[in-house]
This record gives C-alpha cells, sequence and structure tokens, in this order.
C-alpha cells in the first residue's frame, strides 16, 4: 500500500463538439465548448497486492533452505580453520614438551660435567673429556634456543588463526599421552555420509536445485494480483483548492487481474532444461564425493594405524636408549667406561626421544585427520 497526492494546473482546457440544437441552433450543426475547470487535486491511497505467483510460492520455499545453505558453508569453513588450530596446537604441546626433555639432558649434562671435574681433579679423567662436555652443554642450549623460537612464532600464528589480539596471552591446558590419542579413534563402523559437514552442505545445494526447477515450471502458471486506490479529488478555476471551500469528493476501485501466459517463447523450457542439467551435475559431485570421503577415511585410519605403529616402536626404543645411557654412565663413573661410550650413548638417547616426540606429533595429526574425515571435529 502507498499513498500519494497530486496537484494538476491545466493550461489548456479540452475543447468538445456539442449539437448546436441543444442551444437553439440548426440541427447538423456543433457548438465548440470547453469542459473542465484549470485547477484539480487528489490524494488518497492505492494497494497492489500480488496473490498467487508461483515463483513467489517458490522463493518463500527456498528462502530457508538458502539461510541454511550460507549457514553450512560458514559450518565447512569454521571446521577447516578449527582442523588447522588443533595441528598446530598440538605442534606447540609437543614442542613444550621437548623443552621439558632438553631441560633434563641440559641437567643431565651438567651433572655429568660436575663428576667428570671432580675425576679430573682426581687424576681419573682429562680435561678433553670436560671440554666435551662443555661443547655438548654449548648445543643443547643453542638447540633449545631455536626451539622456544619456533614455540614464540608458533603462538603468534595460532593467534592470528584463532582471530586473537597477539598482546593476549595464551596457555595451552593440553599434555599428549598415549591413551589421549588412542582413545576411540578407530570407531568408523557407525559412519555416515551426513556426519560431514560438506556432505551436508553439498546436499542442500541439490534441493536448492530442486527449487530452482521448480520455479522454472511455475513461471507458466498463472498470475493473480488485486489492485485498488482510494482518492479524494476537488477542483477550481481558481487556486483555492485547499480552503474551506473547496468541495472534495471520493473516487475509488478494486481490481482483480489474472494474467495467463499462453505463449512465452521457448526461453522457459530451455531454463528448465539447464536447471535439470545442473542438478544431475550436483547429484555426479555427490557421488565423487562420497568415494573421496571414503579415501580420506580409509587413508586416515592407514596412516593412524602406522602412526600408533610407530609411536610405540619408539617409545620403547627411548625406554631402552635411556636404560644403555644410565648403565653407560655408570661404568663410566666407576671407572670402568670411556667417554666415548658415554658420549655415543648420550646421542643415541637424544636421538631416541626426538624420534618419540616426532612419532608423538605424527600420531596426534593422524588423529586430527581422521577426526576430521569421519566429521567428528
Amino acid at each position: 500500500m502507498s499513498g500519494s497526492s497530486q496537484l494538476t494546473y491545466n493550461a489548456s482546457l479540452p475543447t468538445s463538439l456539442v449539437p448546436s440544437e441543444f442551444f437553439g441552433g440548426k440541427p447538423g450543426e456543433y457548438a465548440r465548448l470547453k469542459f473542465g475547470v484549470n485547477w484539480s487535486s487528489s490524494a488518497g491511497f492505492a494497494l497492489n497486492q500480488l496473490l498467487f505467483d508461483g515463483q513467489v510460492f517458490t522463493g518463500l520455499q527456498a528462502r530457508q533452505t538458502l539461510i541454511d545453505f550460507k549457514n553450512k558453508n560458514v559450518e565447512v569453513t569454521e571446521e577447516q580453520i578449527r582442523t588447522n588450530v588443533a595441528k598446530i596446537y598440538y605442534q606447540l604441546v609437543v614442542s613444550n614438551t621437548q623443552i621439558t626433555l632438553l631441560d633434563t639432558n641440559i641437567t643431565l649434562i651438567k651433572k655429568l660435567n660436575h663428576d667428570t671435574k671432580i675425576m679430573y681433579e682426581n687424576g681419573f679423567a682429562e680435561k678433553l673429556d670436560m671440554d666435551k662436555q662443555e661443547v655438548q652443554l654449548a648445543n643443547l642450549n643453542s638447540t633449545r634456543t631455536t626451539v622456544i623460537n619456533q614455540i614464540d612464532n608458533g603462538y603468534l600464528g595460532l593467534k592470528v588463526l584463532m582471530g586473537m589480539p597477539l598482546t593476549d596471552s595464551l596457555v595451552l591446558t593440553d599434555n599428549l599421552s598415549d591413551d589421549m590419542i588412542r582413545e576411540g579413534i578407530l570407531e568408523a563402523s557407525n559412519f555416515d555420509y551426513n556426519q560431514r559437514k560438506d556432505y551436508q552442505f553439498a546436499k542442500l545445494g541439490v534441493k536448492l536445485n530442486e527449487y530452482d526447477i521448480q520455479r522454472y515450471k511455475y513461471s507458466k502458471m498463472p498470475q493473480l494480483s488485486l489492485t485498488g486506490y482510494y482518492n479524494e479529488m476537488t477542483q477550481s478555476n481558481k487556486l483555492d483548492l485547499y480552503s474551506g471551500h473547496a468541495y472534495w469528493s471520493p473516487v475509488s476501485a478494486f481490481t482483480l487481474n489474472l494474467r495467463v501466459p499462453l505463449f512465452t517463447g521457448f526461453a522457459a523450457n530451455a531454463r528448465i532444461i539447464q536447471a535439470k542439467i545442473r542438478l544431475e551435475e550436483t547429484h555426479n559431485n555427490i557421488e565423487a564425493m562420497k568415494l573421496n570421503i571414503d579415501r580420506e577415511i580409509q587413508t586416515a585410519v592407514n596412516n593412524f594405524k602406522s602412526a600408533i605403529t610407530n609411536l610405540d616402536y619408539q617409545k620403547n626404543n627411548m625406554s631402552l636408549a635411556q636404560n644403555v645411557y644410565n648403565q653407560t654412565k655408570k661404568k663410566y663413573e666407576i671407572g670402568t667406561g670411556s667417554q666415548t661410550e658415554i658420549n655415543l650413548a648420550r646421542a643415541d638417547m637424544e636421538a631416541a626421544q626426538t624420534n618419540y616426540y616426532n612419532a608423538l606429533y605424527n600420531a596426534v595429526i593422524a588423529k586430527v585427520d581422521f577426526m576430521k574425515a569421519t566429521g567428528k571435529l
């Protein structure tokens, strides 16, 4: 509904021919008379209401689906962000654990250096042994500085990815353990494709394609609408339309309009065919997506199994290397072992520790990939 107001000045009034005999003239002759007034004004309301239109009806049906389609696209993006955040997060957790490990090794080297110094003072060790330990200690401190710098940069990247201000504090609260990584990870037998956000997004695309076909089909249906108006009008030969002497008279009408499309060319049929082709393409894309999801899940399962096997192997190897180092250190302390043996044992222990934490990180990444593939992230 809308309101309107008009003021009209008729600069030249229309002339009409009227038989002269009405005024006492001769039959067959016509007199020229002007009808109307110089000024007129109107004000009122107009109504234009669409009662039925197939395309509008389809649009109302598709409205909620379109909203869901957009929201689901947001969820797909959020899931990808969560995946990236989780990987960086656990990388930082592993790095923090690595710092603890480096601190332990530095403490071991300092203790060994202290014991070697005592042995040197008592004539049971050489100064060269102490120098080698100082080099090892410097290398460990250098490695620790590098790892801390990587952790600091990782925190910055994680804050950016999470949308946090760089000046805000971020504290990691999780600790990685073998049991946490293994917990409920390979329960993929009850997987349903609808658990995947991207699959849900694609299915909503199918519904929108179906509404598109319906819209073009309904464009061939009749259209029903209602129009009407109510005006108040006044006329005068002077510009006194808004004075108290003006006479305003009502004018109103209502019209029911029915528009029946008889022939609109072949464009509507062509649009229907094109929409059906798009729908078929969407169905084909969904089938291809299902195959890709199956591949992702199986790949994630294989990678996780391999990562867990390697984690177990590296954990046992690290424990064994720790025992070898402890035994070698005892032999060195009682004088039955050499500096070379303890250096080799320590190097093997550090390599085993590094391999374990790399395996731990690979396992947690495999878990994140599996959770994403099964729609559980």
